[in-house]
């Protein structure tokens, strides 16, 4: 059966638009397309037929991954959280604390933790990371303090009984002092996988989240961020990115900005971001060993929630419908199809309610349907 026919008959849970997508002018690069494949034992180029060829292939796409963003720093031995509470908020059915804690050695983290208030405080709760967009006030994007009202998850979540945690990207917020060029990391993308990976080591520490049932959320800098921690962290069950991703041969940011930047795929490789874009791939889509088609079919069989816009000016929406039908398939490979969730709103690079909504319908599908069998589990 064609894709396009297996997609038309999926339109109860993925919503696409009815137009064929060709590949960027300049073609793409075939390696990456070829999801359905993997290097062997004898490296040669084989078919995945089976599950377990599949996780063969998804070690290499989070190597490929590493390539460009630095390998991930080692995630054992760690040092204790010396958690910090420095304030705290009382918000409609929830209580919002500012704190700081320990990544790693010499490295801390600033973030909102929210508690919603809760009439049985014995039972476990599933919680959700939230991150936030490109603002200068970082975690307080999320917590509704800047100019888009659209973009109040971390709260919104907290009073939908949500457990969430809201950290600073590093470069924002709290943080907008962090120096790139002298630490441990390749690239300000891998420190913030890093982060966000403890962020969840964090949750599951504490005696009230259930350390199962954990999501992640987060519109356009976020968004992407949602992606790449979800493709490394198995642990989080539900990954909704907003406005955050399209194939790297889409990726428009007008002529302008490409001359500021030096190319196309110049904001990828700023020093907070990917550096290693610019200085071994020459800022070309055909040369970089990974994408996001690679990069969300990571995440499978885990539930995956896209927001894109048709009118979104970054994240063009045609690269988007692209890879959906590449990674489809994979998918299908895991007997999972229901679980890829896409959104294509008539609106510019936003998060409208209605979407939200739906978002918010799925991270409950997904992490509350497991509280009926959790009444006896009791805190220990």
């Amino acid at each position: 059966m064609k894709i396009g026919n297996i997609l038309s008959m999926l339109t109860i849970h993925i919503m696409l638009v009815a137009t064929s997508c060709s590949s960027p002018s300049g073609g793409g690069n075939p390696e990456k397309s070829a999801l359905l494949s993997f290097i062997d034992a004898n490296g040669k180029k084989t078919p995945v037929i089976t599950k377990e060829e599949w996780f063969q292939k998804r070690i290499q796409i989070l190597e490929d991954m590493q390539k460009g963003m630095g390998n991930l720093p080692a995630t054992l031995a760690l040092p204790d959280f010396d958690l910090h509470f420095t304030d705290s908020l009382r918000g409609n059915n929830y209580k919002r604390y500012s704190i700081n804690f320990l990544v790693a050695e010499m490295e801390r983290v600033t973030a909102y933790l929210y508690i919603p208030n809760r009439k049985d405080t014995m039972k476990r709760i599933p919680a959700m990371l939230a991150l936030h967009e490109t603002d200068s006030l970082g975690k307080g994007s999320v917590d509704g303090q800047g100019a888009n009202v659209n973009l109040a998850y971390a709260k919104e979540l907290a009073q939908r009984g949500y457990i969430v945690i809201a950290p600073d990207y590093p470069g924002f917020g709290g943080t907008q002092t962090y120096d790139f060029e002298n630490d441990r990391y390749a690239s300000g993308t891998m420190k913030g996988i890093f982060n966000h990976m403890r962020c969840v080591d964090l949750l599951q520490s504490m005696p009230m989240v259930d350390p199962d049932h954990i999501g992640v959320i987060g519109h356009s800098l976020g968004g992407h961020n949602s992606i790449f921690v979800g493709a490394f962290d198995t642990r989080l069950k539900v990954v909704v990115s907003s406005c955050g991703w399209t194939g790297f041969g889409y990726y428009n940011i007008g002529d302008e900005l490409a001359r500021k930047y030096g190319g196309r795929l110049g904001p990828w490789a700023q020093e907070r971001y990917m550096p290693l874009l610019r200085e071994k791939y020459d800022l070309d889509s055909d040369k970089i060993p990974f994408d996001f088609n690679g990069m969300i079919s990571a995440i499978a069989p885990r539930v995956f929630f896209s927001n894109s816009p048709e009118n979104d000016s970054n994240f063009d929406v045609k690269g988007v419908q692209y890879i959906v039908e590449e990674i489809l398939p994979v998918y299908h490979l895991l007997g999972v199809p229901d679980n890829l969730h896409v959104y294509y709103p008539e609106c510019k690079h936003d998060f409208p309610v209605e979407i939200r909504t739906k978002a918010y319908t799925l991270i409950d599908d997904v992490l509350r349907p497991a509280l009926a069998d959790l009444q006896t589990r009791e805190i220990q």
